[in-house]
């Protein structure tokens, strides 16, 4: 009987391994295979309010700031819960349903959490990545630092996340965890209690 040793060895890899998390750095999330990742979280505007020429320097900045920098990557999270697995569960209860009352009350569930949504609908998270692979130690910063500068030389409201904001963005992105304020580094680490 073969063995096969690719699917025992991913067996045994550990959920590090699998979501490619080395490490939570100061500054950056280290992978095992691809690079070290450096996130800058930007403020959205709000265009629902701005003029369209306001819209269009804005997609101008966005474009000056892509020309200038290469590396760059863009990623659009959600930074508040998402309903649509309980939205469509009601649907399809209600479809199931014989008791009239039953289903009414049921489409007013449905209607509630579409409001919620609907209110939700600008909680996003823009964030711009730089993918860092073989910078020397002490170019690392001073590039992040133009980085950070051509942004908000183009009008943009910018902050390098810091390791709380990587670990709130991994629990987000891979658990929808937008409740909790902080972040352990292991599982029951408040619980334990250093020196004693």
């Amino acid at each position: 009987m073969r063995r096969n040793h690719k699917a025992e060895a991913k067996k045994r890899a550990s959920t590090r391994q699998l979501i490619d998390t080395k490490e939570i750095t100061e500054y950056s999330l280290q992978t095992y295979g691809n690079g070290e990742l450096v996130y800058f979280i930007i403020k959205p505007s709000n265009i629902s309010v701005l003029s369209e020429a306001s819209i269009s320097t804005r997609i101008y900045a966005l474009m000056t700031v892509l020309k200038g920098i290469a590396e760059i990557e863009m990623l659009c999270l959600n930074s508040r819960e998402n309903f649509e697995d309980n939205k469509r569960f009601l649907r399809s209860r209600i479809e199931q349903e014989q008791n009239p009352v039953v289903r009414k009350l049921l489409e007013k569930d449905l209607s509630f959490l579409d409001r919620i949504q609907v209110q939700m609908a600008t909680a996003r998270e823009f964030l711009i990545l730089i993918r860092l692979r073989n910078e020397k130690e002490k170019e690392v910063f001073p590039y992040l630092s133009r980085i950070e500068k051509s942004l908000k030389e183009q009008g943009f409201s910018v902050k390098r996340a810091d390791k709380e904001d990587i670990k709130r963005i991994l629990a987000v992105y891979f658990e929808q965890n937008v409740t909790t304020e902080k972040f352990e580094d292991f599982d029951g680490e408040r619980w334990v209690i250093l020196n004693e």
